[in-house]
C-alpha cells in the first residue's frame, strides 16, 4: 500500500466531539459549524492556561508536550523580550501514514481556526500562520473557511513540501521564516524565537480542535468523557492491514481491539503504533492494550500522533521494516552525522539482516551511534522504530537468520509516498564485469557506499537522497574501472 491523496473515511466510538456533524453535513462550512457546535467567547491568558492545565491538554503531533507549559513559556518570554507572540498551526502532517489532521482540515476547518483564535486573543498574537503541505489536501478547505469568517489577528496559510520532516516544529518555523523546510540544526524553542524571531506558540492542528471543544464544554463536561487522568478523544489514523481504513475519533479508554474490529483490522505478527518515529507491539499486547498515553506506553508502544498500522498476515515484516528505514534516511535533511552516516547505515545493516548476513546485534549496534546525537529527533524516531521491530518479530528474525528467509514477499502494508522514497529518482548501480574492488567510490560518498567484506561496494537498492546525489555523481566519476552508473530506474545493485 501507498500513500495517497484520498482521505479516508471517518467513524466513531462514543459521541462525537472533533468529528460532530460529519454525517449530517460532510463538510462543515461556518452555518454547520455553529450549528454543530455553537458559539464561543474569548479566554484570558490565565483562562486558557488553566483550561488547557484541568483538561490535561497535550500536543497531539506526536511528542505530547502540556499545552498549558507551552503557552507559560511563550507568555514568559513574551515578557522577557518585550516582543509580541506568533500563533502557528502545525498541519502539515508529513507523515504518510496519518491523516487526522487533513481530516479535520477537509472536514471541521472552524475548529482548527476557533482554537487558533482563542489563543492568538488570549496571548495577544500578533499574527496567526497555518503551515500546510503542498499535496492539494485540505489547503483549499481551509482558504475556503478564512473566506466566511473575521479571525482576531492576521491570518495566513503558508504551504511547506510534503516531506515527513518538514512537519517537525523547527522545519515549519524555517519555513515560514523562507528558509529551507528542514530541521534547524540546533535546538531552537519556538517560544524564544520563532517566526520572524519572536516568541511563537506551535502546536498541532488537532491540538487547536480540541481546545475548541473544551471551550465549549467546559473543563467539568469535557473531563466527563476518557480516563480521569487523560480525558477526553483522541483521533487515530487505522491503516495497515485495515479492510476499512478510517480515522477514528474514540474516547481515551477504549480497547485497542474494538477499534481494529471496527476497521476490519487483523493484526498479525504485530502492530505499529505512533507512525515512523512510533514502536511495534505484539499481538498479545494489542488484546489487552486500551488507547491511552499510558496505556501504550505500559506495553512497550507509544501513542504519537495516533498513527495505528497492524501488519496483517502475508507480509515479510522485516522487508517492511528494511523499505520505511530506507525511506526515512532519505527523509532526513543531512546535516548532522547520525543523519549522514547513521541512518544510511542502519538501513544497509537491515537489508543484510533480511538476506540472514547480519547478525540482530549488528543492526543495535547501528542504532546505538545514532542514540541521542542528532540536531532533531529524525535519528532517534527511526532507531526507535527498527529496534523495536528487532523485539516484536523475533520469529521472523530466526527465519531470515539462515538466509533462506520467512518466504513472503514485501507486499508493501506499510504506506510511502508515491514519489521516489528518498525524494530523489537516481539509483546507483554497479557493472560486476567492470569492477575491480578499487574502493574509491566508498571514499567518495561513505554516507551511502559502504564496502563489504570482500573489500566491494555496497550500499541500499533505495534511490540515492537528493542531498546526497551530488557526492553520487562524483563517485561515478572517480570509478577507475567505470563500473559504476547513476541512472532513473531500478538499481542494479
Amino acid at each position: 500500500m501507498r500513500a495517497t491523496t484520498t482521505v479516508p473515511p471517518v467513524a466513531t466510538v462514543g459521541p462525537p466531539r472533533l468529528t460532530a456533524g460529519f454525517e449530517e453535513f460532510g463538510r462543515l462550512d461556518l452555518r454547520a459549524h455553529e450549528e454543530v457546535h455553537g458559539g464561543v467567547g474569548p479566554l484570558s491568558v490565565n483562562d486558557l492556561m488553566r483550561l488547557g492545565e484541568a483538561i490535561d491538554l497535550k500536543g497531539r503531533g506526536g511528542a505530547g508536550f502540556p499545552f498549558h507549559r507551552k503557552v507559560k513559556a511563550v507568555v514568559d518570554s513574551a515578557d522577557k523580550q518585550d516582543k509580541p507572540v506568533v500563533v502557528v498551526v502545525n498541519a502539515t502532517e508529513g507523515e504518510p501514514a496519518s491523516w487526522k489532521d487533513k481530516v479535520l482540515l477537509t472536514r471541521a476547518p472552524h475548529l482548527i481556526l476557533d482554537g487558533a483564535a482563542l489563543a492568538a486573543f488570549a496571548l495577544e498574537a500578533e499574527e496567526i500562520v497555518i503551515g500546510v503541505a503542498d499535496d492539494g489536501v485540505g489547503g483549499g478547505s481551509l482558504s475556503a473557511a478564512l473566506a466566511e469568517r473575521r479571525m482576531p489577528v492576521p491570518t495566513s496559510i503558508v504551504t511547506v513540501p510534503h516531506r515527513f520532516i518538514s512537519g517537525e516544529g523547527g522545519a515549519l518555523v524555517r519555513g515560514i521564516n523562507g528558509l529551507p523546510h528542514i530541521p534547524p540544526g540546533v535546538k531552537v524553542r519556538a517560544s524564544d524565537s520563532g517566526v520572524s524571531g519572536l516568541p511563537t506558540l506551535l502546536s498541532n492542528a488537532e491540538t487547536f480542535s480540541q481546545l475548541a471543544v473544551a471551550a465549549r464544554l467546559g473543563p467539568y463536561e469535557y473531563c466527563a468523557v476518557g480516563l480521569p487522568d487523560e480525558p477526553g478523544t483522541v483521533l487515530l489514523t487505522i491503516g495497515g492491514s485495515a479492510a476499512r481504513p478510517a480515522v477514528v475519533e474514540c474516547p481515551t479508554g477504549t480497547p485497542l481491539r474494538d477499534i481494529l474490529e471496527l476497521c476490519e483490522a487483523p493484526v498479525g505478527p504485530g502492530l505499529l503504533i505512533g507512525g515512523y518515529h512510533g514502536k511495534w507491539i505484539t499481538p498479545e499486547a494489542v488484546a489487552t492494550v486500551e488507547v491511552s498515553r499510558k496505556g501504550f506506553t505500559k506495553v512497550g508502544g507509544t501513542l504519537g500522533a495516533g498513527i495505528t498500522i497492524p501488519l496483517g498476515e502475508g507480509t515479510c515484516p522485516l522487508g517492511e521494516v528494511a523499505r520505511v528505514v530506507h525511506y526515512m534516511a532519505g527523509e532526513s535533511a543531512g546535516q548532522c552525522g547520525p543523519c549522514r552516516l547513521g541512518l544510511p547505515d542502519m538501513a544497509r545493516t537491515i537489508d543484510s539482516l533480511v538476506i540472514g548476513s547480519a547478525a540482530v546485534d549488528a543492526v543495535r549496534a547501528a542504532a546505538s551511534v545514532i542514540k541521542g546525537r542528532g540536531a532533531c529527533s529524525h535519528p532517534d524516531g527511526t532507531s526507535r522504530f527498527a529496534i523495536s521491530a528487532l523485539d516484536v518479530f523475533a520469529e521472523d528474525l530466526a527465519a531470515h537468520a539462515g538466509g533462506d528467509g520467512c518466504g513472503k514477499p514485501v507486499k508493501g502494508v506499510l504506506p510511502l509516498p508515491v514519489d521516489a522514497p528518498s525524494g530523489g529518482t537516481k539509483r546507483l548501480s554497479v557493472d560486476w564485469t567492470r569492477c575491480d574492488g578499487h574502493g574509491l567510490c566508498a571514499h567518495v560518498v561513505p554516507e551511502y557506499i559502504r564496502l563489504d567484506a570482500n573489500g566491494y561496494p555496497a550500499f541500499p537498492s533505495s534511490p540515492v537522497p537528493v542531498w546526497l546525489e551530488p557526492g553520487a555523481r562524483k563517485a561515478v566519476n572517480v570509478c577507475p574501472a567505470l563500473a559504476l552508473r547513476l541512472s532513473e530506474g531500478k538499481s542494479g545493485h
